[in-house]
């Protein structure tokens, strides 16, 4: 390879700008604004398999919170009634509360019960620690 063949594939490198690179919490993940919701407004799943304990996994989930913030945005949607739905982030928003914090961030997208259902059971089989019972009916609420 040349000198001149090396300068024009390096023209087809795009590097991220500083702005790309440190985005603050409140602009966009993948083009979708991450907005600061209240914690009253957030109501659960309906008939969410998966129980959130308070144990010092929680505690320690907390305590992370309380000294850094959320740091991955929970997922909702809006409901009809007012308020959001939440998809996926029950325990971060539980460690919030015990954090003494009023607000998390949150993305809120528009899923239809189907969709709504298979990602809140998909982001919740990945954890450790599942009851049998949970994951049972966690996956009759995604195929059935």
């Amino acid at each position: 390879m040349n000198l001149s063949e090396k300068k024009s594939s390096a023209k087809q490198i795009h590097l991220k700008s500083f702005e790309e690179l440190f985005q603050t919490e409140s602009e966009a993940v993948q083009g979708e604004p991450i907005l600061e919701v209240s914690l009253e407004e957030l109501y659960p799943f309906p008939n969410h398999p998966f129980h959130v304990c308070e144990d010092e996994e929680m505690e320690e989930l907390a305590e992370s919170i309380r000294a850094y913030g959320v740091l991955s945005p929970i997922l909702v949607r809006e409901r009809a009634e007012g308020g959001y739905e939440m998809i996926a982030g029950h325990r971060r928003r539980y460690a919030s509360k015990l954090a003494g914090k009023t607000t998390i961030p949150a993305i809120i997208r528009k899923y239809s019960e189907e969709e709504a259902i298979i990602l809140m059971v998909d982001s919740n089989l990945q954890r450790e620690n599942l009851f049998p019972s949970e994951k049972a009916k966690a996956y009759r609420m995604k195929w059935c």
